[in-house]
């Protein structure tokens, strides 16, 4: 982000702190929830179904990868300390487990699934507990290019799904209920009034329902055969804690996909932040470390009960898109929706009997936003030569493992056929490339010290130095020692009204493309000086002047700044460019 200048969103009605009226917050749960239900429900069935297990553990799978999904969901909204996002995301089982699930319960049984799942867990959770040591790996041009992959993966499902019919042939009914579905969803979205777009997908799936039906695709017995309340035994498969050899085979493919899953949560709680405030404002990585650790304890529960495990879901990102509605609110509905769910079999067969085309049509609309969403947060990370290539590598190697155009018959065979999934191959390559730029990047020259005044000519001294062996003139010497002041000036500052003592300033200079990066790794503190930057009045009287000088100098002198806040850790990125007579090479 630009250390100046703020994007405003006049579309958005509630944002995550807002209150929105209950029934409209109750009416867009209970969308979401229905939406959502059916992928929570399929992905364990189709994993305990592949492997051969019985009805009844299927069914107990499925109970308890819906409950849990609702219980994370709302822990999703509700943001305590180091637990939740606090922002509307959903929790739903994840695709990405299917083929090694599969694997596991075909090896040695549910038992050796539980034990499994239960270690993979700790993944997000070590992750979330120390992201800032990842921040040069897990970066916004990672998160963006997964998201952009996610459509990639699923289309091939989706298309499917668009001719799926009870006699397995393309039919009439098919392609009108689909149809119907995409041109009311589009059409109340694109020209509809803000209240109509609110329902556009209800009213979509509704109405490609009542077409389906009139072609006998809606499966009316399954509704009518269902119980109105039940509870499923309870069929707990427990922990195979024998670690043999089939235990150290697949470990490394869960850990694998755990790390995945969590730069899946990474992308999907970076894509909520951004069109989730009316007022742009920077990515807020404590709620990030929220939401993993939320996805950490929710695996945890899903291996405990014998299930697959579960990730947060981007549907809610297009819907936000569509209705405008960001409040915090829909999302403890739609958890508690959820929950409900789970006692009443009937509901369950409601959505469940939605003919396959008309579910594939709603998501084809959100899956198209969703891909603009990745591509904003890629180009809004600032896309230089470096970070194109590795999104454009990343997502050329994601689409060709997807759909087998290299090397089929080795990505089919390797670790159980791991990269055959876009997203988990392109992932990968994004995080490799990362790794190799970071590790092969121009020196970085370090020092520590202490965020107050005293610590003024140590580091004039530092970057003075820095300056003399990048070459640069004067005046560029001269721009570096005015950055360095006004940043710990602003630091120093925020570190007074924190009132916190015995902290520790570590600050990482190297030469970057077209001039310096300065890098302050700090405590962390309340507010976002990104985010002050941004919101700094072009008008100023001499009070404002005179509390905001540093600021106001910072974001003259430097060319971008970037402010990321942990629970343990803040960095603060500064970017200054090199004046006109140093190297423009940089």
């Amino acid at each position: 982000m630009s250390a100046g200048g703020s994007v405003v969103r006049s579309d958005l009605r509630y944002q995550p702190d807002e209150r929105p009226p209950t029934m409209l917050a109750l009416g867009l749960g209970l969308q979401l929830a229905l939406l959502n239900i059916a992928a929570v429900m399929i992905i364990p069935t189709i994993v305990m179904r592949a492997a051969g297990q019985p009805e009844d553990y299927v069914a107990w799978a499925v109970f308890a990868s819906v409950g849990i999904c609702g219980a994370t969901t709302m822990l999703q909204a509700l943001r305590y300390g180091r637990i939740g996002s606090g922002h509307l995301l959903v929790m739903g089982t994840s695709a990405a487990y299917i083929s090694i699930c599969i694997e596991a319960l075909a090896a040695s049984g549910p038992a050796l699934l539980a034990l499994l799942v239960v270690i993979s867990s700790l993944v997000p959770i070590a992750l979330s507990w120390r992201l800032s040591l990842f921040q040069r790996i897990l970066t916004p041009t990672v998160s963006g290019t997964v998201i952009m992959l996610i459509p990639i993966t699923v289309m091939p499902v989706m298309g499917d799904m668009l001719s799926s019919t009870p006699d397995g042939r393309v039919s009439l009914g098919a392609v009108l209920s689909a149809a119907v579905t995409l041109v009311i969803i589009s059409g109340f979205t694109l020209k509809g009034a803000a209240k109509l777009r609110l329902w556009a997908p209800i009213m979509g799936v509704a109405a490609g329902s009542v077409v389906g039906g009139s072609f006998g695709l809606y499966d009316l017995d399954r509704v009518v055969a269902a119980d109105w309340i039940s509870l499923p035994t309870a069929d707990w498969p427990g922990l195979n804690l024998d670690f043999g050899r089939d235990f150290w085979v697949l470990i490394p493919g869960f850990l694998l996909v755990a790390v995945i899953v969590s730069l899946r949560t990474i992308s999907s709680c970076v894509a909520i932040q951004r069109i989730s405030w009316r007022r742009s404002r920077a990515v807020d990585y404590r709620s990030i470390q929220g939401a993993m650790t939320v996805d950490g304890a929710g695996s945890f529960l899903s291996g405990l009960a014998g299930t697959v495990p579960g990730t947060t879901y981007t549907t809610s990102v297009p819907l936000i898109e569509l209705t405008g509605v960001a409040a915090r609110t829909v999302g403890l509905f739609t958890g508690g929706a959820f929950v409900v769910l789970i006692f009443l079999p009937k509901v369950f067969a409601l959505v469940l009997a939605i003919p396959d085309p008309v579910f594939a049509a709603y998501f084809i609309v959100l899956l198209a936003m969703l891909f603009i969403v990745g591509l904003k947060i890629v180009i809004q990370d600032g896309l230089d030569k470096n970070k194109g290539f590795v999104a454009g590598a990343a997502f050329l190697v994601g689409f060709s493992f997807q759909y087998e155009l290299i090397y089929p018959e080795f990505v089919s065979q390797f670790a159980g056929g791991l990269l055959r999934n876009g997203m988990t191959a392109g992932g990968l390559v994004a995080i490799l490339l990362n790794l190799a730029l970071t590790a092969t990047g121009r020196r970085r020259y370090r020092m520590e010290t202490k965020p107050d005044l005293s610590a003024l000519p140590e580091i004039r001294s530092f970057l003075k130095d820095f300056a003399s062996r990048s070459g640069w003139d004067e005046a560029m010497a001269g721009r570096l020692d005015a950055v360095g002041e006004e940043a710990l000036l602003t630091l120093v500052r925020q570190e007074e009204q924190g009132k916190r003592e015995g902290r520790s300033l570590r600050l990482v200079v190297s030469r970057g493309e077209g001039g310096a990066i300065l890098e302050y790794i700090v405590t962390p503190r309340g507010e976002n000086i990104q985010d002050r930057l941004s919101t700094l009045p072009d008008e100023s009287d001499e009070t404002s002047i005179e509390q905001e000088v540093s600021l106001r100098l910072l974001r003259h002198l430097a060319s971008s700044v970037r402010h990321q806040q942990y629970h343990d850790t803040d960095i603060v990125t500064v970017r200054v460019k090199a004046t006109s007579a140093s190297d423009p090479t940089g």
